[in-house]
């Protein structure tokens, strides 16, 4: 049950999911708002919380793609009709793409910076920054970028949480409970 089948996700996609969810969702709070704290300390705290946990979520992710590509996906149900089925991989991709490309943004960002501060993952290791050039002007582009490829990332999160949610409650499909366990997937999808 590690591993995904043509009708469910296996354990290993189904945590991967939701805790690449729940540190994208939780880096997004914290992004907003370690930058309108008032307290210069409190505010470097988070903003290198904000740091270590960006470069988990940028692991996490290099893993969940990595075993997407060597897993099977589960295909849709039947009832989904045919305007979903071609917009589902679409939104999957932004997904995806977002969930890199906003911590490599921050990574940039933090790279170019002209306070040339440390990133120091969960205080364990220093993370080289990304040979890039520094100054003020690739810094404030990059402050803007992450910012905004953030709430691109963020709405695409919300429409995925509704699309999942129209499917479970209004649909009555699968689509949402075979993220949530194997087992109940099983238990769940209609008899052939």
């Amino acid at each position: 049950m590690l591993r995904n089948t043509t009708t469910r996700y296996g354990w290993a996609a189904i945590i991967l999911h939701w805790l690449i969810g729940l540190i994208f969702i939780g880096q997004f709070a914290l992004g907003w708002t370690m930058v309108r704290i008032a307290s210069q300390r409190t505010a470097f705290e988070l903003i290198q919380l904000h740091k270590s946990f960006g470069f988990l979520l940028l692991g996490l992710v290099l893993i969940r793609i990595g075993w997407r590509f060597a897993n099977l996906s589960p295909e849709l149900p039947e009832e989904v009709g045919p305007m979903e089925r071609l917009a589902a991989p679409s939104v999957h991709f932004l997904l995806y793409a977002a969930q890199l490309v906003v911590p490599l943004s921050g990574w940039v960002l933090v790279s170019v910076s002209v306070l040339e501060i440390p990133s120091v993952p969960f205080n364990l290791f220093v993370m080289p920054h990304l040979p890039l050039g520094v100054s003020e002007q690739a810094e404030d582009f990059w402050i803007f970028g992450h910012k905004w490829l953030a709430y691109a990332g963020i709405a695409l999160v919300v429409l995925h949480i509704l699309a999942a949610l129209r499917h479970h409650f209004w649909l009555r499909d699968v689509v949402l409970v075979r993220m949530i366990s194997p087992l109940i997937a099983r238990r769940a999808r209609k008899p052939e």
